[in-house]
């Protein structure tokens, strides 16, 4: 079997697992996060958001599960949304940048004009 057979192999074995979990705990958090993230790797992104909005219902206050959903809005393309995500997630308290300035998943929002405007805003209102 070649090596990214079984890697797909692997990814929908775990996804199969933990939707039968949800389905005894639709509220597990930690499978939730796990679930949205398996379904990110498989390229699976509208799922992904799915979940993603699903966790902020559940755990709202939580800077990372709002950057997980600004990850997945910028991989849909969704960059207002996006942008408007990782917002709510800095305001929570997400303050990871050098792993925000690398995250692949946030590529297209880090290239969007509307994120250099953000990053122009924050910049001028910064503390000398």
């Amino acid at each position: 079997m070649a090596k990214s057979s079984r890697s797909v192999e692997l990814l929908e074995f775990e996804i199969a697992f933990y939707q039968r979990l949800l389905n005894e705990k639709p509220n597990f958090v930690e499978a939730l996060m796990a679930l949205g993230e398996a379904y990110t790797r498989r390229g699976w992104h509208e799922k992904g958001l799915e979940i993603d909005r699903r966790l902020t219902q559940l755990k709202a206050q939580d800077p990372v599960i709002w950057y997980n959903l600004a990850c997945s809005l910028s991989l849909l393309k969704r960059l207002d949304e996006s942008l408007e995500a990782l917002q709510r997630a800095m305001a929570l308290g997400y303050d990871d940048f050098e792993f925000l300035a690398k995250d692949p998943d946030l590529d297209v929002l880090r290239r969007s004009p509307q994120f250099r405007r953000f990053l122009e805003t924050r910049s001028s209102s910064a503390p000398s």
